[in-house]
């Protein structure tokens, strides 16, 4: 199945390093822009927080660079679910740009539903917040995902 796609945006000139292609850490802001994206996509938009106080946290992050990405071009990131339960969502991001029939690069992510307040914890995604995950991973469940891994992101049953 698919991924699904979540997010553009054109590279922008400061991005671009001494070598000629995105700083690393560009793809990493432009990533974290396509996980709100996809927050929204399942629910978790600003009515959501403001209301509940409830948002995602980001747990782990694998990133992988697979080729160059240049100032002529336009990140288009599609994003899988990978795994859920109660409280974690783990979702595979491909980027993406036109001139290259593959990814230039992957990341996976690890994230916590959170309740933010004095102390914040982990708290259980409501069941709207549930359907609009489970509808996301109808779209692209992720159970075909080539994103390389370094070293293994799962749901642990605990």
């Amino acid at each position: 199945m698919a991924a699904v796609p979540i997010y553009r945006a054109p590279v922008q000139p400061a991005w671009i390093d001494y070598n000629g292609h995105l700083r690393d850490a560009y793809y990493v802001v432009v990533l974290s822009d396509a996980i709100d994206a996809l927050m929204e996509r399942v629910g978790i938009g600003a009515a959501y927080r403001e209301r509940t106080r409830n948002t995602l946290y980001s747990l782990e992050m694998h990133m992988h660079w697979l080729e160059e990405v240049k100032a002529s071009d336009t990140l288009e990131i599609e994003a899988v679910v990978l795994g859920a339960d109660q409280k974690r969502l783990h979702i595979g991001c491909d980027v993406r740009v036109a001139r290259h029939p593959k990814p230039v690069a992957t990341a996976e992510f690890m994230l916590l539903h959170v309740h933010q307040g004095a102390t914040p914890g982990a708290a259980p995604f409501p069941p709207e917040i549930l359907a609009g995950i489970e509808r996301l991973r109808a779209e692209a469940d992720g159970s075909d995902w080539a994103g390389p891994r370094s070293r293994e992101l799962a749901l642990k049953r605990r």
